[in-house]
C-alpha cells in the first residue's frame, strides 16, 4: 500500500509590495519545492517559526489555496487534475482544524447545528439518529450533552476547540490537517487538547498533519517531523532522529529555544542574500559556499537535512 498523501515539488509564491508606498514588488516564496509522504495512520508534525510557510503548505495541500506548481496525490488521486465538484466531495475525507476556534465556528449556530449539518449534508446519518450521533461526537472530544444548546461565546477557548475537532470528525475523514490548533490556548489547556489528539489517533487511526511553531508539542504527537524555514524543508525524519539528533542549525536553534538557550548564541541576523542557503544570514556555521549555492536535502528515508555540512 502506498502513502495516503504524497506531495511532490509543491510551490506557492506571492508578489507583494516592498513597502506601503512603493511601486516595486518582490516575490515571496511561501512554499518552495516541498516534497513528502504521509503514511496511513501516521502523524507528520510540520514545525517552524511564523512566516516559515507551514500554514500555507497546509492550505495548499487541501486546495484552500491553489499551488502554483507541483503535485498532490491523495489516495493515489492527483488533486491537481481533479475538477472542482470532485474536489468538493473529496474534502469530506480531508478535514482542517484552524488555529482560532472562535472565528472558525459560526457565532449564530449552537453546537448541535454545527455538528449536525455535515452529518446531514453528507448523509452520514438520518434525521432520526442525528442527535444521538452528535452526543457521541461530543463525548469523543471530552464534552457532555449539556453543550448541545450552547453558542460559541458561551464556551471557553478549549471547549470551542473541542467542538471544532468534533466537527472535523463528523465526516469520518482519512486525513485531518491541524493548523496551529493549540497556539491560541492557555498552556494548561494546550496539554489537554494534545492528549485529545493522541486519543483520537489511537482510537480512529486517522492520519494527521499537525502544524505548529512549538517543536516540543510536535514531538509528543508526531511520528515524523518536518522542519520548515522560508518555505523550504530544512530537515525531516522520524521524531527520534529530528528531536534527539538534530542536524540543521535551525532545528538545533528551535530545540535550544525550548531549553531557554536561544539568545546565548551570537549570530548575525542582518546579512542580506538573494541566493544560496535560506538560513545563511542566521547560521553560526556558515561558509562562503552557503552564500553562493543552494543546498538540497540529503540523507536517507529516516533523516534528511538541507545543509552542506553533511554533503560529501
Amino acid at each position: 500500500m502506498g502513502p495516503l498523501l504524497s506531495v511532490s515539488e509543491l510551490k506557492k509564491r506571492y508578489e507583494v509590495k516592498k513597502s506601503l508606498f512603493s511601486r516595486d514588488r518582490e516575490i515571496i516564496r511561501a512554499v518552495d519545492s516541498v516534497s513528502f509522504d504521509l503514511k496511513y495512520g501516521s502523524t507528520m508534525g510540520i514545525v517552524g517559526e511564523s512566516g516559515s510557510g507551514k500554514s500555507t503548505l497546509a492550505r495548499c495541500i487541501l486546495f484552500l489555496e491553489k499551488p502554483d506548481s507541483g503535485r498532490v496525490f491523495f489516495k493515489d488521486e492527483d488533486l491537481m487534475d481533479v475538477k472542482k465538484n470532485e474536489l468538493r466531495s473529496l474534502r469530506r475525507d480531508m478535514q482542517i482544524i484552524f488555529q482560532d476556534p472562535y472565528s472558525s465556528l459560526n457565532p449564530r449556530k449552537k453546537v448541535y447545528e454545527t455538528l449536525s449539518e455535515p452529518l446531514l449534508f453528507h448523509r452520514i446519518v438520518g434525521r432520526d439518529s442525528v442527535r444521538e450521533r452528535v452526543i457521541e461526537i461530543l463525548m469523543d472530544v471530552g464534552l457532555n450533552e449539556d453543550f448541545i444548546e450552547k453558542y460559541p461565546h458561551e464556551m471557553s477557548g478549549g471547549q470551542r476547540q473541542r467542538v471544532a475537532i468534533g466537527r472535523a470528525l463528523t465526516t469520518n475523514p482519512s486525513l485531518i490537517v491541524a493548523d496551529e490548533p493549540v497556539s491560541s490556548l492557555d498552556v494548561s489547556i494546550q496539554a489537554q487538547i494534545v492528549n485529545l489528539f493522541l486519543d483520537i489517533k489511537e482510537k480512529t487511526g486517522i492520519s494527521m498533519l499537525f502544524v505548529s511553531h512549538d517543536l516540543n508539542i510536535v514531538r509528543f504527537i508526531s511520528d515524523d517531523i518536518m522542519v520548515m524555514y522560508k518555505g523550504m524543508v530544512v530537515e525531516t525524519g522520524s521524531k527520534q532522529e529530528v528531536f534527539y539528533n538534530p542536524l540543521h542549525p535551525y532545528t538545533q536553534m528551535l530545540i535550544d529555544s525550548i531549553k531557554g538557550d536561544f539568545f546565548k548564541k551570537e549570530v548575525d541576523y542582518n546579512t542580506d542574500i538573494s541566493q544560496g542557503c535560506p538560513y545563511f544570514p542566521r547560521c553560526s556555521i556558515r561558509n562562503d559556499r552557503c552564500k553562493k549555492d543552494t543546498p538540497v536535502l540529503i540523507g536517507d528515508k529516516d533523516h534528511k537535512v538541507l545543509c552542506f555540512r553533511y554533503a560529501n
